[in-house]
């Protein structure tokens, strides 16, 4: 499998990201796809042959291993870093659009197509929930589909055309379970990192609008003050004249 197009993607997204979002990226392409790339491949590597049940029984084999594996699991690592990649090219899509509208209407219309306002803040915000969605969603569906983020030496199966129960065995248990609990600390520490940056984001827009609020009163007030003087000296009347002492 080709990692390019990811690579180019997390690139892309490096320019529009905050400083939290350049740590993430860190922690997705060093610790996830390099460590998938470079090792885990290898790992789990021709699983299905290492497979062995202690039966001559054709096709026992087979039917025990889509049992225990219905998804390969470092197949279903590679599918969550895909998707877990892909709500970023949301924000690369937005900067694109706002790119091309300047070029179509010829003028400045942003500060910079860049800058995290208006709608891609929002579009930024929805990016970094669908991530936190997919991270949480895949180590619910991890943990589901076998029975935990340990893989056993030893399984018992019974199914047919298996003549009776039988142990299978798992190649490289240790090594798989090293990986996988490597897998769910990096993506614990994705979640971690997704829900500071989006906390973030959302209470520097509430001090940013507190602080325009506070100054439009301190503008507002600064206008009237100078008609409350006035009207106060009215309301005072001028001072008395000095009577003169025959």
């Amino acid at each position: 499998m080709s990692w390019m197009f990811l690579r180019d993607l997390l690139s892309g997204v490096n320019k529009h990201s905050t400083g939290i979002g350049r740590i993430w990226l860190a922690v997705v392409f060093i610790f996830r796809l390099l460590v998938y790339i470079v090792a885990a491949e290898h790992v789990w590597k021709d699983e299905q042959k290492e497979f062995q049940c202690n039966t001559r029984q054709p096709g026992c084999d087979n039917v025990c291993f889509d049992y225990f594996f219905p998804m390969s699991q470092v197949r279903l690592w590679a599918l969550q870093l895909i998707m877990v990649s892909t709500p970023s090219l949301l924000v690369v899509l937005h900067v694109a659009y706002r790119e091309s509208r300047e070029k179509r209407h010829r003028q400045k219309l942003y500060a910079s197509p860049g800058t995290m306002d208006g709608g891609l803040w929002y579009t930024y915000l929805i990016s970094l929930v669908v991530k936190i969605a997919f991270e949480i969603g895949y180590l619910i569906l991890f943990y589901k589909l076998y029975g935990g983020f340990s893989v056993p030496y030893l399984m018992k199966c019974d199914l047919k055309p298996c003549p009776n129960t039988v142990d299978c065995f798992v190649s490289k248990p240790t090594e798989k379970t090293v990986f996988i609990f490597f897998l769910v600390i990096t993506s614990c520490l994705c979640i971690v990192l997704n829900l500071t940056e989006l906390s973030f984001l959302i209470l520097k827009c509430f001090i940013k609008c507190c602080l325009q609020k506070y100054s439009k009163t301190l503008t507002s007030s600064v206008h009237e003050c100078p008609n409350l003087r006035c009207t106060e000296c009215d309301e005072i009347g001028a001072p008395p004249l000095s009577q003169n002492h025959h």
